[in-house]
C-alpha cells in the first residue's frame, strides 16, 4: 500500500550558519531508508504525468518502484536508459516546474521527491558499483561535438552508445561547461561532474580540452579531418551588463566571471593563486539562479553583507524557491523592488556605492510578470565594494562569425530546425543555450538528445542513398 503522507521525507542539510562559511554540499542526500520511505509515496499512475514533464523522459514511476523495493541498481539502470547525467539532474534540475510539478501527489500535499530519489540512485551507484560502462561496437563514423556542457555531453553520450566515434572539442581546460564553471561546489560537487564525464570517456568519447573552435580550428577544418557531422553545444557564456554609469569601475564583475574564478579556477581554495576580490559589502543584481549562486558564493568568500538587488518582488523571482530559501537561511539580504541606476567610484577607481531607485509593480508585461515602474524621487545609495551583474547571458559570436552559412537570430542564437536541430548549414546541428539563450541544464540535455537523433538520422540517410 502507498505511503499517503502529504509531505516529502525531509532532506538532511548542513546548518545555515555552518554551511555559509564552507563550500561543502548543502544537501547531504537520503539514506537508503529515507529513499525507500519516500519512494512508497508514488502512486505509480498509469498515465505517468511526471514523465511528460521531464525533458529527457526519464521512466520515473518505473525507477521509483525499484527504489521502493530496495533495488537501487535496477533503478539506476532505468534512469540512465534516457538520462546520462542523473547525479547532476538530481541536484540542479528545477523539478518543481517539471516532473514534480506534474506529480498527482502534488494536488493534495507535496509531490513525490523525484529529484532527491534520482540523486540517491546516482550517488548509490557511484559509491557501490565498480563496473565501467560497456564500450559499444564502432560503426566507423566520426562526429564532432563543440562544447562539453550538458547539451554536448548528452549528445556525445547518445551518439557513442549508437557506435559513433565522437570527439568533444572543449574551450576550457576541463569538461563540464556550466556544470563546472557556473554552478558552485556547494550545490554541485565537481567530483560528481567528473564521474559523469569519466563514464562518457569509458564509452569511447574523446574529449579535447583547450580547443576554442573558431580560434584554434574552424568547423570547416573539423569537417576536413573526416568528421561527418557536428553538434554545436557551446552554451551562452557572453555576459550582459545594464549599460549604466560606472560599470567599468574596479570591483564590478559579471556573474560569469565571478563564478568561473570561484568554481572552475578554484578561487575558493586557499592553496590556489586564482585572484578574486576580497569583499566586505557585495551587491548582486538579478533574481535568477545564477544570482543566488553568486550571492551565496560571495558570502562563503567572507563578505559581511551580501545584497540581492532585484527590480521585482519575491514572487516574481525566476530563481528556484529552494535556492531563494537557502539564500535567506544563509543570511543573504534581499533588496527587492529596487533597481540600480548608477555605480559610484572612489578616488582609486573602485566601486564604493550603488545608486538605486525604488520600484513598484504595474500591470503584467509580455513575460506574464507585473512590470516594474520607477518611483520618482526615491533614489538612495547603498555602500558596496563589489557589484556582480547577473542579468543574463547570450551565445558567444565566435562560432557563427567563423562558420559560413550559419544563421543566427537577433539575440545571436543559432537558427535550427525545431524537430531535427539542424542549423541552416547541412551537417551542422546545434542545441542548448547556443540556440535558446541561457536556460536550464535539463533543457540543454533534452536538446542534446534531439541533436543526437537528428545527426544519427542524417548520417544514416546519407549512406542509404
Amino acid at each position: 500500500m502507498a505511503n499517503m503522507s502529504l509531505t516529502k521525507v525531509p532532506m538532511p542539510e548542513q546548518e545555515p550558519n555552518v554551511r555559509n562559511k564552507n563550500f561543502e554540499e548543502v544537501a547531504m542526500g537520503y539514506t537508503p531508508e529515507m529513499a525507500i520511505e519516500e519512494a512508497t509515496r508514488c502512486l505509480n499512475c498509469k498515465h505517468k504525468p511526471c514523465v511528460n514533464g521531464c525533458p529527457v523522459n526519464v521512466r520515473i514511476p518505473e525507477f521509483v518502484e525499484q527504489v521502493a523495493a530496495g533495488e537501487f541498481e535496477k533503478a539506476y539502470e532505468i534512469i540512465t536508459s534516457t538520462n546520462g547525467l542523473p547525479a547532476v539532474c538530481g541536484r540542479v534540475c528545477p523539478q518543481e516546474s517539471q516532473c514534480e510539478g506534474n506529480c498527482v501527489r502534488g494536488i493534495k500535499g507535496e509531490p513525490v521527491a523525484i529529484g532527491r530519489l534520482e540523486r540517491f540512485c546516482a550517488d548509490y551507484h557511484m559509491a557501490n558499483s565498480l563496473a565501467a560502462p560497456e564500450k559499444p561496437v564502432s560503426n566507423g563514423r566520426k562526429v564532432a561535438v563543440i562544447g562539453a556542457g550538458p547539451s554536448g555531453l548528452t549528445c556525445a553520450g547518445d551518439l557513442a552508445k549508437k557506435g559513433y566515434q565522437v570527439t568533444i572539442f572543449e574551450a576550457f581546460h576541463k569538461a563540464g561547461g556550466v556544470l563546472v564553471y557556473g554552478i558552485p561546489e556547494f550545490r554541485l560537487p565537481k567530483a560528481i561532474v567528473q564521474k559523469e564525464v569519466d563514464n562518457l570517456a569509458a564509452l569511447g568519447v574523446d574529449i579535447e580540452t583547450n580547443m576554442v573552435v573558431g580560434k584554434v580550428l574552424s568547423i570547416d577544418e573539423i569537417f576536413d579531418m573526416g568528421y561527418e557531422a557536428c553538434f554545436v553545444g557551446s552554451g551562452a557564456g557572453l555576459p550582459s551588463f545594464m549599460g549604466i554609469e560606472g560599470e567599468a569601475l574596479i570591483g564590478v564583475y559579471s556573474a560569469n566571471e565571478y563564478l568561473t574564478r570561484a568554481n572552475l579556477m578554484k578561487a575558493y581554495l586557499p592553496e590556489y593563486d586564482t585572484p578574486i576580490i576580497k569583499s566586505k559589502n557585495v551587491a548582486v543584481v538579478g533574481g535568477g539562479n545564477v544570482a543566488m549562486d553568486a550571492a551565496r558564493t560571495a558570502k562563503r568568500l567572507g563578505a559581511e553583507n551580501v545584497y540581492v538587488v532585484y527590480r521585482r518582488g519575491m514572487e516574481e523571482m525566476p530563481a528556484r524557491k529552494e535556492e531563494v530559501h537557502h539564500a535567506i537561511e544563509e543570511g543573504i539580504i534581499f533588496k527587492n523592488l529596487n533597481n540600480p541606476v548608477k555605480l559610484i567610484g572612489d578616488e582609486n577607481g573602485r566601486v564604493s556605492k550603488m545608486e538605486c531607485v525604488k520600484m513598484e509593480l504595474g500591470e503584467p508585461d509580455a513575460s506574464g510578470r507585473r512590470r516594474p515602474i520607477e518611483v520618482e524621487g526615491s533614489n538612495f545609495e547603498l555602500d558596496v565594494d563589489t557589484v556582480i551583474m547577473s542579468i543574463g547571458t547570450s551565445p558567444n559570436p565566435l562560432i557563427r562569425t567563423t562558420t559560413e552559412g550559419l544563421e543566427a537570430n537577433k539575440r545571436g542564437c543559432l537558427v535550427v530546425n525545431e524537430e531535427t536541430l539542424q542549423t541552416t548549414r547541412e551537417g551542422i546541428y546545434a542545441g542548448g543555450d547556443a540556440v535558446t539563450g541561457a536556460a536550464t541544464v535539463i533543457l540543454a540535455m533534452g536538446a542534446g538528445k534531439a541533436g543526437a537523433r537528428g545527426i544519427d538520422e542524417y548520417i544514416k540517410s546519407k549512406y542509404a542513398k
